[in-house]
């Protein structure tokens, strides 16, 4: 490859725009001019000629030099911080704090700032340095800097030095339930798991079996047209959940829903199609459910009701109204925003408030159904933690959205286009893997105080013991892959994690949660101990647990780490039983998904196997000789417990001992992803009753609750 140009070099490094990395195996690569020049045109830079780059780097000079202060401005509570201010060179300035509870903050200490003016416009602009003191309280706060009469303002931002787990918790150890809601329902869903059966689910692992939490997949809302999309990592929109998941008659004006049993019998008849089909099918559920939430939605509202719904739409405001608005478009024109009529593709576009008006009811429908879930999340984490669980739910964020969905549409202007979100070649995934997710412009989320990043964790939050941030590691730095490109020509940009990782922490220090970030696959060192220092906890899956440094074998399990949500599984792995029986390899193979052989890999897969087996065995944990399936399974699970990880999960399809995968990654439709419905080991159907009186799923809850048990002496 040739040698960039400087130029190029220069902006790309001003940018955040990676021009060389480590891939998996520890080799330097270096990024292609073409892959730059995308990268940094989806930032609004032109960068493709020698001209472009001078005016760019110019151009971001003058930027810099334009503001009195910085958008936003990061620091951690207990470190002093610093922040510049530009006024016309010799004019006096001074700098004070408004806290978020109206308080004022005078008279900052000036430090020494020796930078030269710079001309800009005829004008000399000069800098001056403040010092953020370090005893500011967390929070949002707003920072002023007063010359003459000029008063400017910015965010300020002061974040946890470390997210101390909540109080429930302490420094005692839980485990919890893993599920994949959609995929378990019981007699008075409607055709599909919901979230009443996630609260049963929560009670009986906890009043029954000591859990602590239940980790539950994102349950982001999907476009409310067909066909819906399956994955819940591909959402339309990560602020707001999928109505799928209602329980009907848990809506309060269902008791005053006039003939009651036609709703009853379309319930049944929503249960009965879902019988005869071998997988979920939202579609269907969907249909039935709306048309009963539809009937529901317009049975009058008490007083009391109508200032709840009130008092929630004023809390989500624009973008409850944008999602709303959305929904009510898509169901008119598609799920896809980009293929709609130019007048609608901007949510602030005349035509949208036309639409809008006239069809009223259908977009305050979809605000009432938020609300709705709203309610619903909040009994589901009442319920959990009156049942004893120290977390309660324990919810999953995805990394991004559909590209064509409601929070690309609404937060466009906040998004990076003509790129997706994706990841380099790793050991799993040799040739990369694009999400088609279109990533945060870092820019952008500065400009405007990282206030759509804040309201997102904040409302995954808002209802949890929890959050489990999917590649958490894209809050560093995202692997961009420009359009037309394929996932091997992309490169990193990065982000401001000191900003990012401190709001998470900030959102979940308020909500009184723990944070777990999936921090698997190509991760740089440093993040993992910066993850830690701040408070995070991180995720060990054992078949990844190797000792690298020790052979590769299984990693003893006293050398796991501490801060950490460890598991035997992950869902893009079969079940336990499954991977022992060789399904993953047997899938890969089908669907010409092998790296290598399907002969070497089976060698490999085995070798791994009777490693851990030789370990278990080392450990007291299985006996020498012949083991049944479930004898492994619960001997791994038992394993987890002389880590000394705090939280642990169970996979409920390892508990009830299913062996089908829920998703194979590097496929869309050549396997069914997300759609497969929970089965015992002989491929029937379980129902959350049936996982209730289940021996095998009640035998590993108890693995499960003696693991995190303290021994007494």
């Amino acid at each position: 490859m040739t040698e960039l140009p400087g130029s190029l070099v220069e902006i790309a490094d001003r940018y955040g725009v990676a021009t060389g990395f480590h891939d998996w195996t520890g080799r330097f690569l270096a990024v292609s001019e073409a892959t730059l020049v995308a990268a940094l045109g989806a930032l609004g830079v032109p960068a493709a000629t020698e001209a472009e780059r001078v005016e760019a780097l110019s151009a971001h000079d003058r930027e810099y030099w334009r503001r009195s202060l910085p958008p936003a401005i990061v620091t951690r509570s207990g470190r002093a911080g610093t922040v510049w201010v530009h006024v016309t060179h010799g004019d006096p300035v001074g700098v004070w704090i408004r806290l978020e509870d109206g308080s004022v903050r005078a008279g900052l200490r000036q430090l020494e700032n020796n930078r030269a003016p710079y001309s800009l416009d005829g004008r000399l602009i000069g800098e001056a340095s403040f010092e953020i003191p370090a005893d500011l309280p967390v929070g949002y706060h707003e920072l002023h800097a007063q010359s003459g009469a000029s008063d400017i303002r910015s965010t300020l931002i002061v974040t946890p030095a470390a997210l101390t787990p909540p109080a429930r918790l302490g420094t005692s150890r839980a485990w919890g339930l893993a599920t994949q809601l959609y995929s378990v329902r019981s007699e008075r869903s409607w055709g599909i798991g919901d979230l009443t059966d996630l609260t049963d689910l929560a009670v009986w692992s906890a009043a029954r079996h000591g859990a602590g939490f239940i980790l539950v997949n994102p349950l982001h809302a999907a476009a409310p047209v067909a066909p819906m999309e399956p994955s819940p990592y591909l959402p339309t929109s990560r602020r707001f959940v999928n109505p799928v998941y209602l329980r009907v008659e848990a809506v309060p004006e269902f008791a005053f829903v006039r003939g009651r049993g036609q709703l009853r019998k379309a319930r049944h008849v929503a249960n009965a199609r879902a019988d005869k089909r071998d997988l979920v099918d939202r579609d269907s559920a969907w249909k039935v459910k709306r048309a009963a939430l539809k009937t529901v939605y317009r049975v009058e509202r008490s007083p009391g009701r109508e200032l709840a719904y009130e008092a929630y739409r004023t809390r989500e405001g624009r973008s409850l109204d944008d999602f709303a608005t959305w929904c009510a478009l898509a169901e008119e024109y598609g799920g896809n925003w980009r293929s709609w009529p130019d007048e609608y593709r901007h949510p602030d576009a005349p035509a949208v408030a036309e639409f809008a008006a006239a069809h009223a009811e259908q977009v305050d429908f979809h605000r009432w159904l938020q609300w709705q879930l709203d309610d619903q999340l909040m009994t589901t984490q009442a319920s959990a933690l009156q049942s004893g669980m120290s977390l309660g739910v324990m919810h999953d964020l995805a990394v991004g959205v559909d590209p064509g969905g409601a929070d690309a549409w609404a937060l466009q202007d906040v998004l990076a286009l003509g790129v997706a979100a994706g990841a380099p070649p790793d050991e799993f995934n040799q040739l990369g893997q694009d999400w088609s997710q279109p990533p945060w412009r870092p820019d952008r989320l500065l400009e405007c105080g990282y206030e759509p990043f804040r309201a997102l964790v904040r409302t995954v939050l808002r209802h949890a013991g929890g959050v489990r941030i999917d590649h958490i590691i894209g809050l560093f730095r995202l692997w961009w892959i420009p359009d037309g490109h394929r996932p091997t020509e992309g490169t990193y940009v990065r982000y401001d994690h000191e900003a990012m990782i401190g709001i998470v922490a900030l959102e979940a220090q308020r909500a009184g949660a723990v944070v777990v970030g999936e921090d698997l696959g190509t991760v740089e060192p440093w993040a993992r101990d910066y993850l830690r220092e701040r408070g995070l906890f991180g995720t060990s899956i054992l078949w990844f647990e190797l000792d690298r440094d020790g052979g590769g074998g299984p990693l003893p399990a006293t050398r796991w780490r501490e801060f950490c949500l460890s598991s035997v599984t992950t869902h893009d792995l079969p079940p336990t039983g499954g991977y022992l029986a060789g399904e993953h390899v047997r899938i890969r193979q089908e669907l010409s998904l092998l790296a290598r052989p399907a002969d070497e890999e089976l060698a490999a897969d085995r070798a791994e196997q009777e490693a851990w087996l030789a370990e278990l065995r080392r450990v007291g944990l299985l006996a020498v000789g012949d083991a049944s399936v479930d004898d492994v399974v619960q001997a791994l699970y038992a394993y987890l417990g002389r880590t000394p990880s705090r939280l642990l999960a169970l996979a409920l399809p390892d508990a009830v001992g299913d062996v089908r995968t829920q998703n194979q990654p590097g496929t869309v439709d050549e396997y069914p992803n997300w759609r497969v419905p929970l089965a015992g080991p002989d491929g029937r159907r379980m129902t959350v009753a049936d996982v209730f009186a289940d021996p095998r799923a009640a035998a590993l809850a108890e693995v499960m609750r003696r693991a995190v048990t303290p021994v007494r002496e």
